[in-house]
């Protein structure tokens, strides 16, 4: 029995030297990385051209928030929610997607414009890329021109070259950011009209309660079912989204 035990382990250490003889056999790929010289300037200019575009693309959620609607109308329909009391409800998952297709209504015009005047002439190699970007350029700031105050933009003006004779000089690194202040201020004035009905019907509520001697009863808990039968009757939806999409026509 020995014999056999003994056996039938060198059999089995055999199989894994067999195996492992035949691993190393296997041929595997090497991988370089480094940097060598370029006698052809046009592979560094399509490297960098790349490098641009990832960079474009990283950076692609960020300037969708701050070159475009979407900023005032999510914060205008998160306003809406806590004003209702309705904690998650509608999710944020909802609240979001709403948010970019009505940006998406409010952006075609724009970037119809973009895509007409900039994107098809580049594709169809009329235009260079750096004329492209400034034919892009035009009509974005057109849109962001008429949403931001005057006041937000001379503070950003006159904090960088200080020097501005007409729109058409304003440059985009001063516009963007008066562009996201001025979006803020009006979507929380938005957000304070919201907030008024909903606070006087809690207030309302509180009294109630109070005079009923219920003192221990949250008054929230009561005046959510009727802040959203009121929400319902006057067709809130209706009201809250018509008037964000006509507060971008000025």
């Amino acid at each position: 029995m020995n014999i056999k035990k003994i056996s039938l382990l060198l059999i089995v250490i055999g199989l894994f030297v067999g195996g492992a003889t035949a691993a190393e056999a296997i041929p595997l790929p090497s991988l370089q990385l480094g940097m060598e010289d370029v006698d052809d300037p046009g592979k560094v200019s399509s490297a960098l051209q790349i490098l641009f575009l990832l960079t474009i693309l990283t950076l692609a959620p960020s300037i969708l928030i701050m070159t475009t609607s979407f900023a005032r109308i999510i914060i205008v329909l998160s306003f809406l929610r806590q004003a209702m009391g309705t904690q998650q409800t509608p999710p944020t998952q909802i609240l979001i997607g709403l948010g970019l297709f009505l940006t998406l209504f409010v952006m075609g015009p724009t970037w119809g414009e973009i895509n007409q005047k900039a994107l098809q002439p580049y594709l169809n190699e009329e235009i260079s890329q750096m004329d492209a970007l400034k034919m892009a350029e035009a009509p974005l700031k057109s849109f962001m021109l008429k949403q931001t105050r005057e006041k937000d933009l001379s503070l950003f003006v006159n904090l960088g070259d200080g020097q501005r004779h007409n729109d058409d000089e304003v440059e985009i690194q001063s516009l963007i950011p008066a562009f996201i202040i001025s979006e803020l201020k009006t979507a929380f004035q938005i957000g304070f009209l919201i907030y008024i009905p909903f606070l006087i019907l809690d207030m309302v509520v509180a009294s109630i309660l109070l005079s009923m001697g219920m003192m221990m009863l949250p008054p929230v808990l009561i005046s959510l079912p009727f802040k959203l039968m009121l929400f319902v009757m006057v067709d809130g939806w209706y009201l809250i989204v018509g008037s964000l999409i006509r507060s971008f026509g000025g």
